[in-house]
């Protein structure tokens, strides 16, 4: 009886397991979830032609990584916005980062439109370019822009939207700009996740047989 028992008990246990929901990504995000570490990234090309990693900000304690391309006209529309906050956080002594990652392979979207664009809109930020798209896949980035607030031990503290709406005159909560002074405090973070706004990314699908 007591073999029947604990054989019982290990079957209901293998049952539970195969059966029990998945949990992989977050609420809007499909791979990351509030609180995973953020992923790495090696030697992306700069619109400044260096080449920067993860690990070459960790001078940062508070890194905001946001997916963005030129030819979205959500990206458009937000680049004054974007700005505006990066030199917010302006200065060699700020404790914040940005890093923009462009992943889309169209015309409009190579390194030397991307060149074009930062010399235009005077980036203050590194503009990089992932040719192989795997970064925006592993951050689970869908659209343009999407943004990542990453904490000092590079953990996904906030992942969505800029702010709650497209039309700048209409914002009436700026979430990126309260998840970076949340992070900076060391409090609370009261919007963690949102619905990225923008664009899809135009990531490639595998070729069968490749």
């Amino acid at each position: 009886m007591r073999r029947l028992m604990l054989a019982f008990a290990l079957t209901m246990s293998v049952w539970s397991v195969l059966t029990a929901p998945a949990v992989f990504g977050g609420e809007f995000n499909p791979d990351l979830n509030i609180g995973d570490r953020a992923p790495e990234w090696k030697e992306l090309p700069g619109v400044d032609d260096k080449k920067y990693s993860l690990a070459d900000f960790k001078s940062k304690p508070v890194l905001v990584v946001f997916f963005t391309c030129n030819s979205c006209p959500y990206a458009v529309e937000y680049e004054d916005r974007i700005l505006a906050l990066t030199k917010e956080h302006a200065g060699t002594d700020s404790k914040v980062g940005f890093v923009a990652i462009n992943v889309n392979k169209v015309e409009a979207d190579l390194p030397p439109a991307m060149k074009a664009k930062a010399k235009a809109k005077n980036f203050n930020f590194p503009y990089l370019f992932d040719e192989t798209q795997r970064v925006a896949k592993d951050f689970g980035a869908g659209y343009t822009p999407e943004f990542f607030v990453l904490n000092s031990e590079r953990r996904v503290v906030y992942m969505g939207a800029l702010d709650d709406n497209s039309n700048a005159e209409l914002v009436k909560q700026r979430y990126l700009a309260d998840a970076i002074a949340a992070t900076l405090a060391g409090k609370e973070i009261s919007k963690k996740e949102t619905p990225p706004v923008g664009c899809r990314i135009r990531i490639e699908t595998r070729k069968r047989g490749k």
